[in-house]
């Protein structure tokens, strides 16, 4: 596993790290690795699988977070970070959207993250320093999987587009998003409160494809496609992989992101802990575009 791309075992190893494979439902493991521990940062999770059932989301977000605040409860952990995501919000009706927007999770992945917040507040009432986080869409060097897919189709020259492509998408860049991290779990005003991480500002959909192609040195062509056939297709697609252990090669979730808004504010990390995505969005795509045609997960043609 090492060797994958993405997977930089080696390199933590050399800065220090002690690595343990394993599941947060390994109470004994959990146990284990909490003890002496000053921070715990909780990011495991069962992430957006199709075929996956709701029951290893639930075992996973929500028993897993459970299992790790009671390890870092019996061994009295000064701080604990629990991660979450602003999928919690939703498809934002009013953008952008601060963290008192209406919880409307659309999917099991952003439910049982959701549920997991609600075990944090359990363990909060019981006297434990916990902070939240809810990152908006994440990429950075060492992310085999969620920005590749928009990067490989802009290193053609051509991007299918469902709908206008004015829909709002707020990136969050990986340096940004641990600086956040840091920054939450040493701060006092932290306890208690969830904050969105997010880079600066959104932009449309269609803008984050044409700058990833300005990094890459690719003009990108839009095709655009109207939205209902295409997700009618997909609900038919899905239905018809279910027996199958694969996810299908199109979704419902999937035509849904060009159509749903991600837009928030990061005032409530600027003003209680000094969060400061400075690095411009420009930079931060080039540095990902640079790492993925590095390791040969992007080529352009």
């Amino acid at each position: 596993m090492d060797n994958q791309p993405g997977f930089r075992f080696s390199d933590l190893k050399k800065k220090g790290a002690e690595l343990h494979i394993g599941s947060v439902n390994d109470r004994a493991l959990v146990d284990k690795l909490t003890a002496g521990c000053d921070r715990v940062y909780h990011l495991a999770a069962a992430f957006r699988k199709v075929n996956l059932p709701r029951q290893v989301y639930w075992d996973v977000n929500v028993e897993g977070t459970r299992h790790v605040l009671n390890a870092a409860e019996k061994h009295k952990v000064p701080r604990v970070l629990y991660c979450s995501t602003c999928g919690v919000h939703g498809n934002v009706e009013n953008p952008p959207a601060d963290e008192s927007a209406p919880i409307a999770p659309a999917d099991w992945y952003q439910e049982t993250k959701w549920e997991g917040e609600k075990v944090c507040h359990e363990f909060l009432k019981r006297g434990m320093w916990i902070t939240i986080v809810r990152p908006a869409a994440i990429f950075g060097p060492g992310d085999p999987e969620r920005f590749v897919m928009l990067y490989k189709r802009a290193a053609h020259g051509k991007f299918l587009m469902i709908g206008n492509g004015n829909t709002h998408y707020h990136p969050c860049y990986i340096k940004h998003l641990t600086d956040a991290m840091q920054q939450a779990i040493e701060h006092d005003k932290g306890r208690g409160n969830a904050y969105l991480i997010a880079d600066e500002k959104s932009i449309a959909i269609k803008e984050v494809v044409e700058r990833i192609g300005h990094a890459l040195g690719k003009k990108v062509k839009f095709t655009h496609v109207p939205y209902t056939p295409v997700y009618a297709a997909a609900w038919v697609c899905e239905q018809l992989w279910k027996p199958l252990k694969s996810d299908p090669p199109l979704f419902p979730r999937r035509v849904d992101w060009f159509v749903q808004n991600r837009s928030f504010k990061i005032d409530a990390a600027k003003r209680d802990f000094g969060y400061n995505p400075s690095i411009p969005l420009d930079k931060c795509l080039k540095e990902t575009a640079d790492w993925y045609l590095r390791q040969g997960l992007v080529r352009t043609v």
